[in-house]
């Protein structure tokens, strides 16, 4: 038998990685919307009598039987520093469907928010946290050099996490030309852009608007600023390094709504 070529061993073994993947989420507040959410498969449920006792409901709901541990040896693999509660649960990664799909997936002014090479967790749950309120369809990274779904950021979405869909695509350039291919006007945020955010939208905000997003310094990297529609700025910001990237998508967001 020939033996199988490189590549496809590598996709393998990146499937077979990707389906022992598991997150621990801590917290009151994180652990209890995951228990709520019936999407989300749940493994392994730590928590301490305390903690047991506020999430009464949300265990019953979830079915599960938690681990009762003692709050000076809770013993669960998260950050030492992690401000847990008295409640830890393992789960799997969410996993919200095709791009194309969601993409589409509602009615009204079609909103997507998409993040270049933003890796800090507490900044992508901060923006889960303004898409949902905003409205957005999705916030999109990517598999590499994006922050993955961790405790970290789930306690930062403050439940977010569990209703915004956060996708992970491989490349951002063929997302954006993907989302162009929908029918998407894709704008990406650059402070030295001529137009602002409003100004570009002038007349058009009924059609669906992706709205990119670079780490703060480096901001957006040459290829996704050749391939978006447009560069634009938000107004009367000053230097758009000086908005928290989360803020500055808050603000865009804003800037976008139908």
């Amino acid at each position: 038998m020939a033996e199988k070529p490189k590549w496809v061993i590598e996709k393998e073994q990146a499937k077979r990685a990707a389906a022992a993947e598991t997150v621990w989420l801590f917290g009151l507040h994180a652990v209890r919307d995951a228990l709520m959410n019936p999407k989300r498969v749940k493994l392994r449920l730590v928590l301490t009598r305390n903690a047991a006792a506020k999430l009464e409901d949300a265990i019953a709901a979830s079915g599960m039987e938690p681990e009762i541990h003692d709050p000076r040896k809770f013993k669960v693999p998260i950050d030492p520093q992690s401000v847990h509660q008295g409640a830890a649960l393992e789960v799997k990664p969410l996993d919200w469907g095709r791009l194309e799909d969601v993409a589409i997936a509602a009615e009204g002014h079609l909103r997507l928010v998409l993040l270049d090479r933003v890796t800090d967790p507490h900044n992508v749950g901060a923006i889960l946290r303004s898409a949902e309120v905003f409205g957005a369809q999705a916030v999109i990274g990517t598999r590499h050099n994006s922050a993955p779904e961790t405790g970290a950021l789930a306690k930062t979405a403050s439940g977010a996490l569990e209703r915004q869909p956060y996708l992970r695509e491989k490349n951002l350039a063929d997302t954006i030309i993907s989302l162009q291919k929908l029918g998407y006007l894709v704008l990406g945020l650059d402070g030295e852009a001529e137009q602002t955010i409003d100004e570009a939208l002038d007349g058009k905000r009924d059609r669906p608007i992706a709205l990119v997003l670079g780490a703060e310094g480096p901001g957006l990297r040459q290829k996704t600023k050749e391939t978006v529609d447009q560069l634009v700025k938000i107004p009367f910001a000053g230097e758009f390094g000086s908005l928290n990237v989360s803020n500055a998508a808050a603000v865009a967001l804003y800037a976008a709504r139908g």
